[in-house]
C-alpha cells in the first residue's frame, strides 16, 4: 500500500503550474504504476496505439524494481519537478 508521502507527491504533481514534458510524464507514469501495481502485467498495445505503447514501455522498463524503490524514486522525481516549477 502506498505511503502517505507517496500519496502527497501524487497529489502535488497535479498542482504544478507548468505541465511536465512528455518524457517527464512518461517517467512519472512508469514509476507510479511500478509503485502501485508492481511489474507490468498487461500485454503491449498494438502499433496504432502510440500513447498506450509509450506508457507501456515506460512501465515495462522498470520490471524488477521493487515497489518501495519505485515509490521513493517517484517522490524524489516529484520534488525535482516542483523545484523546476517554482523557478
Amino acid at each position: 500500500m502506498p505511503s502517505a508521502q507517496f500519496q502527497t507527491a501524487a497529489d502535488e504533481v497535479q498542482q504544478l503550474k507548468n505541465k511536465p514534458s512528455s518524457d517527464d510524464l512518461l517517467k512519472l507514469y512508469g514509476l507510479f504504476k511500478q509503485a502501485t501495481v508492481g511489474d507490468c502485467n498487461t500485454s503491449k498495445p498494438g502499433v496504432f496505439d502510440l500513447k498506450g505503447k509509450y506508457k507501456w514501455e515506460a512501465w515495462n522498463a522498470l520490471a524488477g524494481k521493487s515497489q518501495d524503490e519505485a515509490e521513493k524514486e517517484y517522490i524524489a522525481f516529484v520534488e525535482e519537478l516542483k523545484a523546476k516549477d517554482a523557478q
